[in-house]
């Protein structure tokens, strides 16, 4: 067992972190707990965040109480999780607390290079040596309002670093996804990374194709989505982790790649705004300086045949560009839709008025959003009027719109979408 450093206390007078910053549900739960007998912290991200000045999104806590003994404290619960329980106190409003038991450090202390099967149940600095950040590794005490850090996680915070807990290759080794971790919260921050660290994710970033493609996916979404994927796509891309992600971006050069942190920026700034674009959007903007370069796109027909051959060959390619992220068949055709419209639009965008046959086109709103996007990230104007449809949840590969449900048609027919001579192409456009 290794022997842990003890740990630095910090008291209320040297930290800024107060009970009127913390979720009045969270205070709820911790003071039960601690009339029951047992010890309660908030812990992660919500400690970070409060240290920093900020509003946390979540507050979790931890406790030495099993997950029976906290849920004969709390009717209002309910026990999730398989390979490790964690217990949901419910609130008015939906709210939802959540509270785990201090976890072992198990991971830290075997030599062999597998993930556990099972957590167990250990100290508090088991708890704080198995977490991935020592910014995340801190611990807000409610007893005497102390902070308690093992791992220098408020050194970090005071110089904006982040830095993995322990050893950073092997805690990349054991688990690939601590890099985009490591990413998105210097990302979100604005800190620097450690040089250890940031050699150890540039050593194992092929590593990632070892994990599960749907969690590669979550993770990147919750990068894109959290308001901080402007600076995310300059860190992705000096680390090499975007050329795992999507292979096509291992053979473009930086001044192919260089608009990507322009495009995202608008994410950022629809997310100030409360704006969340559908996972097809995000996906086709991220793939736009792919396809550009490598599939000429901006010169890509837009009428008749050609320009429905030419769709068909983009969809084909976006297999290998999305095959590790699980991306389901029904948002891949919604990329397609809006990369191919896009050179299409474009052609027509210096006319006063769109063509009545283009307005009258289902993917035309969409399509045109699209557009404005490109043009603002572009230098353009603000783009103003968003018309994307609202994502649905699938079973895997995560959300479609509900033009992407699957639809019965009768033996024999082909949706026109398919048909050019119905159509005119893809876009329904007749050349002349």
């Amino acid at each position: 067992m290794n022997e842990f450093p003890e740990p630095e206390i910090i008291p209320r007078a040297f930290h800024p972190i107060s009970r009127e910053n913390i979720d009045r549900g969270a205070l709820k739960v911790m003071y039960r707990l601690r009339d029951g007998g047992f010890s309660a912290y908030l812990v992660g991200g919500g400690v970070r965040d409060l240290y920093l000045g900020r509003t946390p999104k979540d507050f979790d806590i931890s406790t030495d109480a099993r997950p029976g003994e906290i849920r004969k404290l709390f009717r209002n619960s309910r026990t999730i999780g398989r390979r490790f329980r964690l217990v949901q106190v419910f609130f008015r409003g939906n709210h939802i607390v959540e509270v785990s038991t201090l976890r072992s450090a198990s991971e830290y202390d075997l030599d062999d290079e597998v993930l556990p099967a099972n957590n167990t149940f250990g100290t508090l600095a088991e708890d704080a040596f198995r977490r991935d950040l020592t910014i995340n590794a801190l611990f807000y005490e409610i007893e005497n309002f102390t902070v308690i850090d093992y791992t220098g996680g408020v050194r970090d915070l005071r110089d904006g670093v982040v830095r993995l807990v322990g050893d950073p290759d092997r805690r990349l080794i054991r688990d690939p996804v601590r890099s985009m971790r490591v990413v998105r919260h210097a990302a979100r921050l604005g800190f620097s990374i450690d040089p250890a660290t940031w050699e150890a994710v540039l050593a194992h970033r092929d590593k990632l194709l070892l994990c599960p493609d749907s969690r590669l996916r979550d993770e990147m979404f919750k990068d894109l989505r959290g308001g901080s994927a402007s600076e995310w796509a300059r860190l992705v891309l000096r680390s090499g982790i975007l050329d795992v992600l999507v292979p096509g971006y291992a053979v473009l050069s930086d001044a192919d790649t260089r608009d990507l942190p322009d495009l995202l920026g608008v994410v950022d700034r629809l997310r100030k705004k409360d704006v969340t674009l559908p996972d097809h959007v995000l996906l086709a903007l991220i793939l736009l300086p792919w396809a550009r370069r490598s599939m000429d796109l901006y010169r890509a027909p837009v009428r008749g045949q050609e320009a429905f051959l030419f769709s068909r060959n983009l969809r084909a390619a976006l297999d290998a560009q999305l095959c590790h992220l699980n991306i389901s068949r029904a948002i891949k055709e919604e990329i397609t839709v809006l990369l191919a419209s896009l050179p299409m639009v474009r052609s027509f965008s210096s006319e006063k008025d769109w063509p009545r046959k283009l307005r009258r086109k289902s993917y035309f709103p969409e399509a045109l959003s699209f557009f404005h996007l490109v043009e603002e990230a572009c230098g353009g104007p603000p783009a103003r009027e968003i018309s994307f449809r609202s994502p649905v949840r699938t079973g895997a590969g995560g959300e479609r719109s509900p033009r992407s449900r699957p639809r019965r048609r009768s033996r024999g027919r082909r949706r026109a979408v398919d048909s050019p001579r119905k159509q005119g192409g893809i876009f329904g456009l007749k050349e002349g």
